[in-house]
C-alpha cells in the first residue's frame, strides 16, 4: 500500500540515500580531469543496467538543463535534452549541499507512479560542479532495497496473511456477540411486559463487547493488512481508550445489574458488587492516567 511505502520510506531514507551514495560513488567519473558527458551518461547506464528495478537516467549540466536524453530500462530513450530541471528537488539540493541526496516521493513523469530520484553532483579536479546525474528508482524498489521487513517481502506477505485472519477471526466473534446481543433482546418478542430488566442488562453487555472488538478488527485490519499507518500514535491510542473504554461500561452495566439483584434477593453478596465495583473504578483510574501519559509522550514528540 502507497501509505505503508511512504511510511517505511522515511525510516529507511538515510539507508536509501547511503545505498544510492555507494552506486554512485563506485561507478561514476568524479574530481578529474576531462570529465565528459558522455563518460558519465555510460557509466549512469552501467548502473541502471545492474539495478533491474531502475526506471531511468540522465544528466543535467551545472545550470539545471537537462543534456543528455532519459535513458529507460528497456533500452529506449525519451529525447528530452534542453528541458530545464533547475526546480526540481534532485537539481538544486544536490548543488546546494555539494554531496549524494534522495528526493522525497513524488509522481513520475514516467510510469505515473511514485518515485525517488538519487542525484549525485559531479566535479571537475579544481571542485567546480560540472553535471548532476540522476537516476530514478519507483517508491516500492526503494522500500525494498533498504527495508527486510517490505510488505513485499515473504515475512510482510506471511504477517499481512496472518492479520488477516486474526482480523477475520475476531470480526466472527463480534458478530457473534451482536447477534447473541440481540437473540437475547428480541427472546420476547415484542411483548414489552414480558421483557425483563435482566435481559435488557446482558443484551447491553453482549453488543458493548461486541462493538469494543469490532473497533479492535478495525485497527488490526487498516494498519497491519491495509498499511494505513498514522504518522503519530494518536490513533493506537485512540484504539485503546475506546477499547478499555467499553470493557469498563460493561463491567459496569454487570456491577449495577448485581446490585440490584442482590439488593432484592441475596442481600448478603452485596459486598461482591461492591468488589466488581471497586475494581471498575481502579480500570478508570488506570485509564486516566493511561491518557495523560500519552498525551504528554505525543507532547515531547511535537
Amino acid at each position: 500500500m502507497v501509505v505503508r511505502d511512504l511510511q517505511q520510506f522515511s525510516e529507511i531514507r538515510t539507508k536509501a540515500r547511503a545505498y544510492f551514495c555507494y552506486l554512485f560513488s563506485k561507478n561514476l567519473p568524479n574530481r578529474l580531469p576531462d570529465i565528459s558527458p558522455e563518460s558519465v551518461t555510460n557509466r549512469l547506464r552501467k548502473v541502471m543496467g545492474d539495478l533491474q528495478d531502475a526506471e531511468g537516467v540522465y544528466l543535467l549540466d551545472d545550470k539545471g538543463v537537462q543534456i543528455s536524453p532519459t535513458y529507460l530500462q528497456d533500452g529506449t530513450k525519451i529525447d528530452d535534452i534542453g528541458h530545464i530541471r533547475s526546480s526540481r528537488a534532485y537539481y538544486y539540493r544536490a548543488m546546494k549541499e555539494k554531496r549524494c541526496t534522495i528526493t522525497d516521493p513524488y509522481p513520475s513523469l514516467i510510469t505515473h507512479d511514485l518515485t525517488v530520484t538519487g542525484s549525485q553532483p559531479i566535479f571537475d579536479e579544481s571542485g567546480k560542479v560540472m553535471y548532476v546525474a540522476c537516476l530514478d528508482m519507483s517508491l516500492l524498489s526503494v522500500v525494498k532495497l533498504a527495508h527486510p521487513t517490505a510488505g513485499s517481502s515473504f515475512f510482510g506477505r506471511v504477517s499481512k496473511l496472518a492479520y488477516s485472519l486474526f482480523s477475520l477471526a475476531l470480526a466472527m466473534v463480534a458478530l457473534l456477540l451482536f447477534v447473541k446481543g440481540v437473540e437475547n433482546f428480541l427472546s420476547h418478542g415484542f411483548d414489552y411486559h414480558a421483557l425483563e430488566i435482566k435481559t435488557i442488562f446482558e443484551a447491553t453487555i453482549l453488543l458493548t463487547l461486541s462493538l469494543a472488538i469490532f473497533d479492535l478488527v478495525k485497527t488490526i485490519f487498516e494498519e497491519e493488512v491495509m498499511g494505513m499507518h498514522r504518522r503519530s500514535n494518536s490513533g493506537a491510542n485512540r484504539t485503546m481508550i475506546k477499547f478499555l473504554g467499553s470493557i469498563i461500561i460493561a463491567l459496569s452495566i454487570e456491577a449495577l445489574m448485581l446490585v440490584f439483584k442482590f439488593a432484592l434477593i441475596e442481600p448478603d453478596m452485596l459486598i461482591h458488587a461492591i468488589y466488581l465495583i471497586g475494581g471498575v473504578a481502579m480500570l478508570t483510574i488506570t485509564l486516566a492516567g493511561y491518557i495523560k501519559l500519552t498525551k504528554q509522550s505525543e507532547g515531547e514528540e511535537d
